[in-house]
């Protein structure tokens, strides 16, 4: 890897594909299947030191249930944080310095799975207190399946710090499964890209191609295509979301929007300063409230014209 200048993004652990872990690793109702979890993972951490990973990713594809009837919820999320308090101590006895992240998807292959978005596993790391510990690594066709547009679980990993890598791939919202495509619209690289830079970057993490070329795309060639073809897409979104936010028409007209915020009674509640009593007063001196336009369609206008 040194001679041909080559870093490892993120190593992971497969705690999903063997039979054993069809009731799920961690939370599986076998200790003893937990138990060789345990044991993988350390094995596959003591190999991304050695490699020099810069992360280390936790999809939990057979973390959660199929039916909620033969399911102990609670003690399967117990056993589940249990397992990255152990991640988090071995991490540290080794001094394995790459950030640990977390993957959210809803279902597939079990019906519903604990990390069903980013707000899910963010609410999680909180209840168990291992927030410090862990980010997460966002993939949009994951996204796309739990009913959230492309960049929304994006967006929201990043405006509570919590933005630490990205799979770069799409889907076909309109199958309701994981197709794991090349990212090919630039639009959506557009926004992602913007995302990242108004959070500062993503080191330590990345984009990692988490796609795979279709069924009918049967030429060797097709492979190269699908690779190349996503990175252009990709820096093509970087050089449109630059402009975007050097320009900074699109975040004028978003603070624009929310200015009652930061003026008077609006900046005191923003504050925590204001009291219910507060917002009456205000409602009896000035009256209802006006409803104000969102002007979705202008907003969109604006985005149009930097592609």
């Amino acid at each position: 890897m040194q001679k041909h200048q080559v870093k490892l993004l993120w190593a992971t652990s497969n705690l999903f594909a063997n039979p054993r872990y069809m009731l799920g690793a961690s939370t599986s109702s076998d200790a003893k299947v937990a138990a060789y979890a345990g044991s993988q993972v350390k094995k596959c951490m003591e190999i991304a030191k050695k490699l020099g990973a810069e992360n280390m990713v936790f999809w939990g594809g057979r973390e959660g249930y199929n039916s909620l009837v033969n399911t102990d919820v609670k003690q399967e999320l117990d056993h589940m944080a249990a397992f990255f308090r152990m991640v988090v101590v071995y991490k540290q006895k080794i001094g394995f310095e790459g950030q640990l992240l977390i993957e959210p998807k809803p279902k597939e292959p079990t019906r519903h799975q604990y990390d069903y978005d980013a707000q899910t596993v963010m609410s999680f790391l909180s209840q168990y207190e291992l927030g410090q510990h862990f980010k997460l690594n966002i993939e949009p066709n994951h996204t796309t399946l739990a009913g959230h547009c492309y960049e929304h679980d994006v967006v929201m990993a990043s405006i509570f710090g919590k933005l630490g890598s990205i799979d770069a791939n799409t889907g076909s919202p309109d199958l309701g499964w994981d197709t794991d495509q090349f990212p090919m619209d630039i639009k959506s690289a557009a926004s992602i890209m913007k995302i990242i830079i108004e959070q500062g970057g993503l080191a330590p993490g990345g984009l990692n191609f988490d796609a795979k070329v279709r069924r009918d795309s049967t030429d060797l060639r097709d492979l190269f295509i699908g690779h190349v073809a996503a990175m252009d897409t990709f820096a093509r979104g970087l050089k449109i979301a630059a402009k975007m936010v050097e320009d900074g028409l699109l975040k004028q007209a978003v603070e624009a929007r929310y200015s009652s915020w930061a003026v008077g009674l609006g900046a005191k509640m923003a504050a925590g300063e204001a009291t219910l009593e507060d917002c009456e007063k205000l409602i009896h001196e000035e009256g209802h409230p006006t409803p104000e336009s969102a002007n979705q369609e202008h907003f969109e206008a604006i985005v149009n014209n930097y592609m």
